[in-house]
């Protein structure tokens, strides 16, 4: 990678966290910490608002832009075979989304790049979510965005039925199922249910804040503590 490009990635890295590492964009760019030093280093001297410090992280100064940003072949490849699974895994309205963005991405680009990317021969046919339960997805993620308990009925994999009122925290797709992670009122504890055997959901207009011991961060604990004891991590 030339020099030029590696500080442009810099700060196209530095701009998309809230604070990065060193030892993150010297992983990234396939240069050691040093050179990451020196590099923004320049940068500062050329200008770029970059705050913080070695050791502890980089931010980018507020009010600073670079101009629009132009993809490689292989980025713009990468954008459509993401694109055409969003359509069979994701729920309608975020694949509609990211059909819409990849649009206007290609309408953009050069002539070969565009023309590159449309050809890609990468597909995601038929075998994705069904419509029930790709509505139901879009139903969950609207509701953990919002905040809103949710109610639903649900089928267990013996096929036995239960009515929840939960509080959504996340979707999590395994490959080929999609979870919701919750915290149930009925059960007072963390439940994860399978999204196509959820038979109906209704967004409830009550809504949520954070409590300590029902987050999306202490389920990530349970779950740690639980693989530690069972031996899965080391």
């Amino acid at each position: 990678m030339r020099r030029a490009d590696r500080l442009f990635h810099i700060i196209q890295l530095i701009r998309g966290r809230r604070l990065t590492t060193a030892a993150f964009l010297a992983q990234r760019l396939e240069v050691s910490e040093r050179t990451i030093y020196r590099d923004v280093a320049d940068l500062l001297h050329q200008g770029v608002p970059i705050e913080g410090e070695a050791g502890v992280g980089y931010r980018l100064g507020a009010g600073f832009d670079l101009p629009p940003m132009m993809f490689t072949h292989d980025e713009a490849k990468a954008l459509v075979a993401s694109a055409r699974m969003a359509q069979a895994w994701l729920d309608p309205g975020l694949a509609q989304s990211a059909q819409d963005a990849l649009g206007k991405i290609l309408s953009v680009l050069p002539a070969d790049a565009r023309t590159a990317a449309e050809s890609l021969a990468v597909f995601a046919p038929g075998g994705g979510l069904d419509a029930p339960a790709q509505r139901t997805l879009q139903t969950l993620r609207e509701a953990v965005q919002a905040r809103n308990k949710i109610f639903i009925q649900y089928l267990d994999l013996s096929d036995k039925p239960s009515e929840r009122t939960l509080r959504p925290l996340g979707c999590f797709y395994w490959g080929k199922v999609w979870t919701l992670a919750a915290w149930c009122e009925t059960r007072e504890d963390f439940r994860s249910f399978r999204v196509d055997r959820v038979t109906y959901v209704r967004r409830l207009d009550e809504r949520f804040r954070d409590e300590p011991g029902r987050t999306l961060a202490d389920l990530a604990r349970v779950e740690d503590a639980r693989a530690r004891e069972m031996g899965w991590m080391s």
